[in-house]
């Protein structure tokens, strides 16, 4: 018993000097930047990001639809850094953290494209 009560007496020291410095670390909520639309648009562009992805980022042969992405910031600017296949890196010497928000936040106002039954001309085609 002498050893489960020691035990448990580092154990609550150990949290309560934890305490303090966990409660001052931010979230990733607020240690993520927020990104500016326009200045994002600007690199997407500049950076041609639109050349494998396209202007509206819908994808294309060489890259995959990005509009609207499901990733969240982390996960967008982690795939970036380490992406797969044949997508160049995007190291921090290229575009800053705070780049990536910018073009983060520009994705995200673009549309979500259309299913192919609400296009009045795709759906014309699929009837001849």
């Amino acid at each position: 018993m002498k050893s489960l009560s020691s035990t448990v007496v580092v154990v609550a020291a150990g949290l309560l000097l934890a305490g303090p410095a966990n409660s001052q670390a931010p979230s990733p909520a607020q240690a993520a930047p927020a990104g500016n639309v326009e200045n994002g648009k600007r690199l997407f562009t500049k950076e041609t990001c639109y050349f494998c992805h396209g202007t509206a980022g819908q994808g294309g042969r060489d890259g995959a639809r990005i509009a609207a992405t499901a990733l969240n910031l982390q996960g967008f600017v982690r795939y970036l850094r380490r992406p797969a296949g044949a997508m160049p890196a995007f190291t921090e010497k290229l575009l800053s953290d705070q780049q990536l928000a910018d073009i983060y936040a520009y994705l995200k106002t673009l549309p979500v494209a259309k299913a192919p039954k609400d296009i009045p001309l795709l759906d014309q085609l699929r009837d001849k």
